[in-house]
């Protein structure tokens, strides 16, 4: 699954405002999932993030892709877990645009 938020920042300021976030990602995954929820990052280079959350028995690898108007998740829904990719769309829509807000 595709998730593109448009930005006007610019790629330093975006990537600049990621990583000044990253250490809550664990946390706001939990407070969404449940307190067994894990977040893995890992800059795969300077404008690429890569993402593993585990949750509710799945585990869930993205990126994020800084371009210079947006920012582009890549989401694999792993089998069996169709019936929360409206619920997943949703939550990285929603915490993409309040992070290029």
């Amino acid at each position: 699954m595709r998730v593109s938020i448009p930005h006007t920042l610019g790629k330093d300021e975006l990537r600049r405002r990621m990583a000044a976030r990253l250490g809550d990602a664990e946390d706001k995954a939990k407070g969404m999932l449940g307190g067994l929820a894990t977040v893995e990052t890992t800059w795969t280079d300077a404008d690429t993030l890569a993402l593993v959350v585990s949750a509710m028995g799945y585990t869930i690898p993205c990126t994020a892709a800084i371009a210079e108007a947006s920012l582009d998740f890549e989401v694999e829904i792993p089998t069996g877990a169709g019936f929360a990719r409206r619920m997943i769309e949703s939550a990285v829509r929603e915490k993409g645009e309040k992070l290029v807000g």
